[in-house]
């Protein structure tokens, strides 16, 4: 059975780069440019060509760090003592053929030093003599915080009378905690020192450090002076050159301890799932606000309006003509020809009360406070702005929705074409019969002795039945048309509050809702990006 396979180095920084991008603006900007720096080195470190290992020596004054540093170099590169030269510069030694300039560029050391060999047990292996860390000069307290930063592994040398010293346990070893594996602590001038007191100077360090969370970081004991444990640590950093697996350790510590620090400013509360509630209470106040009641009971008016006109009575559905159409009135429901080619959607919709902006602005509160519950404050904060970041425009883009909503107006009223025909037909009926009747009293005025022939149908004079069934016929068609017209306006009011909801409902998405889902979802990503490093 396959065993789970580590993510390399590689991976692990990609993913911190991932989740750096995702959180930059919303995390703590500290922390991400602290993780970003670490990417920035990693990936500079690793694209050098070679396998080249970096050890520095780093120690307080009078530790005994230069002698240590010729002891395992078997030079004398490094001065000792009071003719120490006090260059803020570090120095280094590499073992070879021929120097990693490159490798040496990138760490901005300048005194470099060749031990030309073949096949030594230092092949690879790039020792570097840094300053002391509590100097007084300035420049060397920041060439120590440099390279510490850069090296693949440390090697503290202490002394005896100050190897508990605050400025190394607080200022070094406790923020280094996470990469106590790749730390050794070598307490030096130990020849000083009786059997006793090196036992209790040994023990007390282990339980310094172990109390400092480096309880993986080996302790040694060594006298630079004697030669006494020179072999060891000389033996341990043979190792490390061959195995050529510490600058990979080292980066993995920065890596882990950076997403770690990412991860806990991204939060581990549950990311806000938005639910329907409070975007269908914000869509209905969207709505409201942007007038769609209003444009609902203009479309029941408009198609009462129009279907009495085009099915009422003739002798008095004209005077419903004078009237202004409703819909026309809000300018909505237009089609592309009733507009001008330079004229934009805009309606003529009342602007919304305060009572409505309240209501508004309250479902948008609901919806942030739901969006933003657990989340951590710069993505609330995030999340608030792009929540809001759209209300100058929302006006026009509610008012531009509801003006372009297609309201089926034009659909659905192809009876009244017939009725129209059967209202003309029995209004004609009517004047024939009116005329009809009045030609006789006419003839008699103008003394013209004409007779019209008397046409009866069921016993009544026909005139009379065109003039009664006219007007007879066109009420009672123009009251059976107006149950018919009111069921339909009935029907596109609903279907038009539908429409135009649904035309609310994609601003919001799209404005409102959408944005603040991208933030979350970025959330979400980061906090992945953040565990696979990690």
């Amino acid at each position: 059975m396959a065993r789970d396979r580590k993510p390399s180095i590689a991976m692990r920084l990609k993913s911190l780069d991932e989740a750096i991008d995702l959180a930059r603006g919303r995390a703590s900007d500290e922390v991400v440019e602290a993780a970003d720096a670490v990417v920035d080195r990693a990936g500079h470190r690793l694209s050098i060509a070679g396998e080249h290992t970096v050890v520095a020596l780093a120690g307080a004054t009078g530790s005994g760090k230069s002698s240590t540093f010729n002891a395992i170099s078997g030079t004398q590169l490094a001065r000792t003592g009071v003719t120490r030269p006090t260059t803020s510069e570090a120095m280094s030694v590499s073992w070879g053929t021929e120097q990693p300039v490159e490798l040496l560029d990138w760490l901005d050391v300048q005194r470099r030093h060749l031990v030309a060999s073949g096949e030594s047990a230092f092949h690879d292996l790039v020792l570097l003599d840094l300053p002391d860390h509590d100097s007084t000069e300035v420049g060397h307290r920041l060439t120590v915080d440099r390279l510490v930063e850069l090296v693949d592994m440390l090697v503290w040398v202490v002394d005896p009378q100050k190897y508990a010293d605050g400025a190394l346990h607080d200022g070094y070893l406790k923020p280094l905690a996470d990469h106590a594996e790749v730390m050794v602590v070598v307490l030096n001038q130990v020849d000083r020192l009786d059997a006793t007191q090196r036992a209790d100077a040994l023990a007390d360090l282990r339980r310094l450090l172990d109390a400092e969370g480096l309880t993986r970081t080996k302790v040694m004991a060594m006298s630079a002076l004697t030669g006494e444990g020179v072999a060891e640590l000389r033996a341990l950093l043979e190792e490390v050159a061959k195995a050529k697996a510490m600058k990979t350790q080292r980066f993995t510590a920065d890596v882990l301890r950076h997403a770690g620090l990412l991860a806990a400013e991204l939060g581990t509360s549950p990311v806000p799932r938005l639910g329907g509630d409070v975007i269908d209470r914000l869509n209905e106040t969207m709505a409201e606000a942007a007038a769609v009641p209003v444009v609902t009971d203009g479309v029941l008016k408009a198609w009462r309006h129009r279907g009495t006109i085009a099915t009422g009575w003739p002798m008095v559905s004209w005077l419903k003509r004078l009237k202004p159409d409703p819909l026309r009135k809000l300018r909505v429901g237009l089609s592309p020809r009733e507009l001008s080619p330079t004229d934009v959607s805009r309606t003529s919709l009342p602007k919304a009360t305060s009572v409505q902006k309240a209501r508004l602005d309250a479902a948008l509160r609901g919806l942030l406070d739901a969006a933003t519950d657990g989340v951590p404050r710069g993505w609330a904060d995030q999340i608030r702005r792009v929540g809001r970041g759209n209300e100058k425009l929302l006006a026009d883009r509610l008012d531009q929705a509801v003006a372009t909503t297609d309201l089926r107006m034009d659909r659905g009223h192809g009876w009244w074409v017939l009725v129209t025909i059967l209202q003309w037909i029995l209004f004609l009926a009517l004047i024939v019969g009116a005329v009809w009747l009045a030609l006789p009293l006419v003839f008699a005025l103008l003394q013209m002795p004409i007779d019209l022939p008397v046409i009866a149908w069921q016993g009544w004079p026909v005139q009379t039945v065109l003039v009664a069934g006219g007007i007879a016929g066109g009420v009672v068609l123009a009251l059976l048309s107006r149950v018919f017209v009111e069921a339909g306006a009935q029907v596109k009011a609903r279907q038009a509050r539908k429409e135009l909801t649904d035309a609310i409902s994609e601003v919001t998405a799209v404005e409102v809702v959408q944005p603040i889902q991208a933030e979350l979802d970025r959330l979400t990503a980061a906090r992945e990006a953040a565990k696979r490093a990690a």
